[in-house]
């Protein structure tokens, strides 16, 4: 039986290879993804390795070292930009700084020497500068590793509820499930919008509070398909022969039914993690979401239009927004496409 498990997996696998543009953008999107959670090795304004009077330090590890530590009159911590100037300008060979390869931070502003606002795209900043004088490219890549994550967690956490809640609607059914039914419809008639910019007005927005807030309604979706399919798969043959050998209602809804009400689950989590994207750039950009200065591409697409007039910060946020999506989505034509029960069923 797992063999012949495993050749369907097999074929929608290699079905999905065939289609280019799903596949080329799922490795696009993995390699990207991963490689976001070594930004601060890749883009960071705090030096990797500093050697200095004969000690090393490791600032991207021990966090906060003054700039007193290095000699230098500055306020707060070290620059360490600077720092590997004055060690060039020296010509010192026993001090030496090890910097990121791209040496600045998101969230380093016009206080830090040498950030001016309104920077064009140039070879310091490759994206430019902020009405703040914050970088643009350090911020984009940041920001997308945060859209992704809030999306993908959103979406595990719709699908554990969704799940849950409308198998057992569709499994037990009576009374149960016309109860549920009823509590959902109110539940989903309420402005959730208004509610969302309440609760974000009054407690401080963070990252999973606004994970929270998006469950309270984004759950229903998914309820209402997986409730849809247990009903269809309970009245199939191989639930009552499993009920009949005396297996546990828990045992036959996710061993049994469960698997085989999985291609609609599946092929609709992509669409979910767009819609996550899309959820917290709108909130970020009316001003309800992640607290400043947070990267996001919302409040970023919303300082872009207030400075409509400097183009590169207009175009960044949309521009990696739109490619992010586009890539998602033909991940999605792809998994529904190989997953699609007219080509490759449990049934043939």
């Amino acid at each position: 039986m797992s063999s012949y498990k495993d050749s369907i997996y097999k074929k929608r696998w290699f079905k999905f290879k065939k289609l280019k543009r799903g596949y080329y953008s799922l490795i696009l999107l993995t390699v990207l993804y991963g490689l976001s959670f070594f930004l601060p090795l890749i883009i960071n304004n705090r030096a990797l390795i500093v050697k200095y009077n004969d000690e090393i330090y490791l600032p991207i590890l021990s966090g906060y070292i003054p700039g007193k530590v290095f000699g230098q009159d500055v306020p707060g911590e070290a620059r360490y930009r600077n720092l590997k100037n004055t060690f060039k300008e020296n010509k010192s060979d026993d001090n030496w700084v090890l910097m990121p390869l791209y040496p600045y931070s998101p969230f380093e502003d016009i206080t830090f020497e040498g950030n001016k606002m309104y920077q064009p795209p140039s070879k310091q900043h490759w994206l430019g500068t902020d009405n703040t004088g914050r970088d643009v490219f350090a911020r984009l890549c940041y920001a997308f590793n945060i859209s992704i994550s809030f999306a993908l967690i959103l979406s595990a956490v719709n699908y554990i509820f969704g799940i849950l809640i409308g198998g057992a609607m569709g499994y037990f059914g009576g009374k149960f499930d016309l109860v549920l039914q009823r509590i959902i419809e109110v539940w989903s008639s309420l402005p959730m919008l208004f509610v969302i910019i309440i609760i974000s007005s009054i407690l401080k927005p963070s990252f999973l509070l606004l994970i929270g807030i998006y469950t309270l309604v984004n759950w229903i979706g998914m309820t209402y398909l997986m409730r849809a399919e247990f009903y269809r798969e309970k009245a199939k043959a191989y639930v009552a022969a499993s009920l009949s050998i005396g297996q546990s209602d828990f045992k036959v809804m996710f061993k049994h039914i469960l698997p085989n009400s999985l291609v609609p689950v599946i092929t609709y989590f992509p669409f979910s993690v767009v819609a996550g994207i899309s959820a917290l750039v709108g909130l970020d950009y009316l001003g309800f979401g992640l607290a400043p200065p947070t990267p996001s591409w919302g409040q970023m697409l919303d300082v872009g239009l207030q400075n409509i007039t400097k183009w590169w910060m207009v175009f960044s946020p949309v521009i990696a927004q739109f490619f992010t999506l586009l890539c998602i989505v033909f991940i999605g034509e792809g998994v529904r496409e190989a997953f699609d029960p007219k080509v490759y069923s449990r049934l043939k």
